[in-house]
């Protein structure tokens, strides 16, 4: 009994101390955002590049409209959506519809979307080690948000409907659109339209600390799964805080790319999970 004890209260002081550590990296990149944003305010330098205007705006409140009426078409289902293969590929084609829409608009509208997004800001080899690194720094936050999430709704599932669709899968072929989805188009898609666009055009009004919680507000109720709420919407703010911090769309790419293999790694061998 007494060894029991002592096991559970070493893991309880090793949960608190990489929550810490969590904690106090996330901390760091917001206050050197925080000091960054305070020099730019006083530089005076060369003429700021082209940011977003008012069809930004209306386009992105267009985006967040129809987000929000398919978050509330979702709580009115009766029963839980079954996503078959036909529902898989028209996802795909729609979400990739979108990103290519907006990467239009901007291009119409004189954007560089590179220079704006960062793409180029460093190399791959740089940002997917800077997004193993932060992401690290994110799961422990991630899994205390899931851990509080599961002890206030009494231990209810946070898996997804992509979750369950993989466990439930049947063949190979769904299996691979599932990841082809997950570890790739997701991130590139999601992180374009949410962090991207959505996040650039509401900190461009309303400033860096409104769109980062508006913006994972919205990231997490997309996803139309209220157990997944809250580790979602640090997820999200992790998500925001790296491209922020970066300056380059990749990282958080990468992070997203990353937290979604690793689910799908544990969804494959849940083994690996039980240990």
């Amino acid at each position: 009994m007494l060894a029991g004890a002592f096991s559970g209260a070493l893991w309880t002081l090793l949960g608190s101390l990489v929550v810490f550590v969590g904690i106090l990296v996330y901390g760091t990149l917001i206050r050197q955002i925080s000091a960054r944003s305070a020099g730019v305010v006083t530089e005076v330098s060369s003429p700021p590049a082209k940011t977003f205007g008012l069809p930004e705006a209306l386009l992105a409140a267009g985006l967040i409209l129809f987000l929000l009426m398919n978050v509330t078409a979702s709580f009115h289902r009766s029963a839980p959506m079954q996503l078959s293969n036909r529902d898989l590929v028209a996802n795909l084609l729609f979400t990739l519809f979108i990103v290519f829409f907006v990467a239009a608009f901007l291009k119409l509208r004189g954007f560089d979307i590179d220079a704006l997004a960062g793409f180029s800001k460093t190399s791959l080899k740089r940002a997917l080690s800077t997004a193993v690194v932060l992401l690290l720094a994110a799961t422990p936050l991630i899994l205390f948000a899931e851990a509080l999430t599961q002890n206030f709704l009494g231990g209810e599932s946070s898996k997804q409907e992509i979750v369950d669709l993989f466990n439930t899968s049947r063949t190979i072929a769904q299996r691979v659109m599932i990841i082809v989805l997950a570890v790739v188009v997701a991130p590139i898609s999601e992180e374009f339209i949410f962090r991207f666009f959505i996040y650039g055009v509401i900190r461009r009004y309303f400033g860096i600390a409104i769109a980062l919680i508006f913006n994972s507000l919205l990231f997490a109720a997309a996803h139309t799964h209220l157990p997944s709420a809250a580790p979602l919407f640090v997820l999200g703010a992790c998500f925001t805080l790296a491209y922020e911090w970066s300056g380059s769309i990749l990282v958080s790419m990468g992070m997203h790319a990353l937290f979604n293999s690793i689910q799908l790694i544990f969804l494959a061998f849940p083994d690996l999970l039980r240990q």
